[in-house]
């Protein structure tokens, strides 16, 4: 099985800060991840409409971490789950998350799944996504393809270090990166 996999808003950091908004969708479940801060919230409505996906479709969302650039116009999905790194939440039910085996990967759909992957905070989760390309990584372990190199909100920069080599060991054909365009990674990827 196979995800599609759609940017709907593409994310950049400086003296403004928006958070990269990406669609999910295996079969029922219809999944946005990060959506957080944008100049306008048509910037997350209109390429969701234009996708075939009315917001009250929306099964998840996914956090990357809960800084607000990534997580602020979550109430736009009033019908969805919200996934963590700790749990699922719904309406007032909140749930532990279920990591597969004691492994740190988590099953959301057929082709889409969590894995811990602490560096630009000690809570991220990576998001992976079964594509007929490939895989590919929704994650803030990089801002965008050119890093930075060193992160300024990692606290400990051997553990961000060792989650971005742990992702790149699962030769993702794609990497959508927490604040800007998706891209292939190589060798010349910072890690």
């Amino acid at each position: 099985m196979s995800a599609e996999l759609k940017v709907l808003s593409v994310g950049y950091a400086g003296e403004r800060v928006a958070g990269t908004v990406t669609l999910i969708r295996d079969r029922d479940f219809i999944a946005v991840i990060d959506p957080g801060m944008v100049a306008d919230r048509s910037m997350i409505l209109d390429p969701l409409a234009a996708a075939g996906v009315d917001a009250d479709e929306v099964t998840d969302v996914v956090f990357s971490h809960h800084h607000p650039d990534h997580t602020l116009n979550a109430a736009l999905f009033q019908n969805a789950r919200f996934h963590d790194f700790q749990a699922t939440y719904q309406n007032d039910l909140w749930l532990p998350r279920q990591f597969a085996d004691d492994s740190d990967f988590s099953r959301l759909s057929d082709a889409v799944r969590l894995v811990r992957t602490p560096g630009h905070t000690a809570q991220d989760v990576t998001t992976l996504i079964e594509t007929d390309d490939g895989l590919v990584a929704c994650t803030h372990l990089w801002w965008s393809e050119f890093g930075p190199l060193d992160d300024p909100f990692a606290v400990d920069r051997d553990v961000l270090r060792a989650s971005r080599e742990r992702v790149l060991a699962m030769n993702p054909t794609l990497i959508v990166p927490g604040h800007g365009l998706p891209f292939t990674p190589d060798t010349k990827t910072p890690f």
